[in-house]
């Protein structure tokens, strides 16, 4: 093993001109402790992500974005071209997967407390791309350009038009008119292919490097076992120790997408059909569904303001603070747990737990 590693270095050092990538291996180190398992959701988002970006690569070669050829085209794909139904089966599972782990990833890095200082811009950037895989979320669903893709893009541009002020314009730039067409579609297409890869690309450039620079956090708690000699202090190389572990969890990953996507593959309906009504019990994605809920339990009106735009304000200013956590939690600076944000993180995921069921059940 060491003679490998030894020949590997060598290999990249000659490519990649002097020894700071061998430097930068050798002396970078992970913490060992009894939450270390949760280093390896970064990784395994990453990993998805990467997957998503192959199988949409293949997906573009037949795909039309166009009113009258995108039912059609997806549908070429799972029923002509070979092994496309399972390209497109694994698209989707690996987009849901990766929301998924990246939902646990925020909420383990929240109650680690991984965002005090000096890491507040990683945990911002992190947040940056959780909205952005949100927008990607939202914009792919409307692609296939079925029934339910079409009316859940008509009622989550609707709601863009509550916010004040800007609102219509939001909804008319979304939409590309006042209707939800094939401007709509066509739109939602480069958003998805082009403008979000571009952003996504540079956040995770950030995000990546801020994590390599500042290395893992260790949680308060098991800092100060370790400053009071009660816990010794203990760690392993990443190069190959941790980058191998890593490695297991993606192979993990592509084990559980991999059947999900050939045990039940994603369905793709009927088409869109503009001038019919929508489908009875129609619901967004899971990631949005305690959003969904909200918004039904809101009375139309609460005092003199629409119940959608007071729900569209409270989950703005949520997201805002969520972001600025850093910042505001002053006792995370120093080492300390603070109740009210450990309270307030419970709560949240409590919230969007039982709210998602609700919606479901």
């Amino acid at each position: 093993m060491a003679d490998l590693k030894r020949r590997t270095l060598d290999w990249l050092n000659e490519r990649l001109g002097g020894g700071d990538l061998e430097a930068f291996l050798r002396h970078k180190r992970v913490p060992i402790h009894r939450h270390s398992l949760w280093y390896y959701l970064g990784g395994m988002a990453l990993f998805l992500f990467i997957i998503q970006v192959l199988t949409g690569i293949l997906l573009l070669m037949y795909y039309r974005p166009t009113a009258s050829g995108a039912f059609e085209s997806v549908q070429f794909i799972m029923t002509q071209v070979k092994f496309g139904w399972l390209i497109r089966s694994i698209h989707s599972w690996s987009a849901n997967l990766m929301i998924l782990i990246i939902f646990i990833h925020m909420f383990s890095v929240f109650f680690m407390k991984a965002y005090r200082k000096p890491r507040e811009l990683t945990w911002v950037s992190g947040m940056l791309l959780f909205f952005i895989v949100l927008a990607f979320g939202f914009s792919g669903y409307l692609l296939p350009w079925n029934t339910l893709a079409f009316f859940a893009t008509k009622v989550g541009t609707d709601m863009a038009g509550f916010v004040p002020l800007i609102g219509n314009w939001i909804k008319v730039f979304l939409r590309g008119g006042n209707e939800v067409t094939g401007a709509t579609l066509t739109r939602f297409f480069g958003f998805h292919v082009a403008v979000l890869p571009g952003i996504a690309t540079l956040l995770l450039a950030l995000h990546l490097l801020l994590v390599q620079k500042l290395g893992m956090s260790v949680p308060p708690g098991v800092e100060q076992k370790i400053k009071e000699g009660k816990e010794p202090e203990r760690s392993m190389p990443f190069f190959p120790n941790f980058l191998l572990r890593d490695m297991m969890g993606w192979y993990g990953a592509l084990g559980v997408l991999g059947a999900l996507a050939a045990i039940f593959p994603w369905e793709l309906g009927t088409k869109a059909n503009p001038f019919a009504s929508a489908p009875a019990g129609i619901h967004p994605e899971w990631y949005f569904l305690f959003m969904f809920q909200t918004l039904k339990y809101l009375p139309s009106k609460v005092f003199f303001i629409d119940g959608e735009l007071l729900g569209l304000m409270l989950f703005g200013l949520a997201g805002a603070l969520w972001v600025v956590i850093p910042f505001l939690d002053r006792k995370a600076r120093f080492g300390r747990v603070s109740r009210f944000f450990t309270g307030l993180g419970v709560f949240a995921l409590g919230y969007i737990i039982v709210l998602s069921c609700l919606a479901i059940f």
